[in-house]
């Protein structure tokens, strides 16, 4: 049976294996707590917000985010394609989200501000409209995803192949034309 939490904060905890499997989070905080051990399963977060919390190398099974926040986390090597698809909606600010999986997941309307995205999973996936604000997204792969609409204009270290991903009215700055041009070997200065 699942345990329901509603508008409820959590402080300072720091998270066991199996310690949230099963239970459904709706209008919850969590502060400053450690996700790093966890293997969640069938673990449900409704309007929930996350800051300054560590998710290191967490496992995600069929974990349920919607409309969550998280701010200030640590967020690295983390498989988001295992999430439950149902209402998925999540946003990200100053975040570290280095070697985390978001394969083929639809992220429409995405928000990624001040973040770390290096070498992130984006294959697959579709990113209409999304905005990545002020991020670092060297070595990301967008390779097979939809990123129409996308706002890449203050973000940088992003290589992209125009001939693989689809970017439909995308937004660039000038200086991050070069990211568009890698393969083709074109010096951009």
């Amino acid at each position: 049976m699942t345990e329901y939490f509603f508008d409820q904060h959590y402080h300072n905890l720091h998270y066991g294996q199996e310690a949230l499997n099963l239970k459904e989070f709706e209008s919850c905080t969590f502060n400053n707590c450690n996700f790093s051990d966890c293997n969640l399963i069938g673990v449900t977060f409704i309007d929930c917000r996350f800051n300054n919390c560590i998710f290191n190398d967490s496992k995600i099974n069929h974990t349920a985010f919607r409309t969550v926040f998280f701010k200030d986390c640590q967020i690295k090597e983390v498989n988001f394609a295992m999430s439950d698809k149902l209402i998925f909606e999540i946003h990200f600010e100053n975040c570290i989200l280095d070697f985390s999986k978001f394969y083929a997941l639809k992220l429409k309307g995405i928000t990624f501000t001040n973040c770390s995205l290096i070498a992130v999973d984006f294959m697959a996936t579709d990113l209409t409209a999304a905005q990545f604000t002020n991020c670092d997204l060297y070595r990301a792969e967008f390779e097979k995803a939809n990123a129409s609409k996308v706002d890449f204009r203050t973000s940088y270290n992003y290589t992209i192949d125009p001939t693989k991903t689809k970017l439909k009215k995308a937004q660039f700055a000038l200086e991050g034309v070069k990211g568009l041009l890698y393969k083709y070997g074109i010096v951009v200065e």
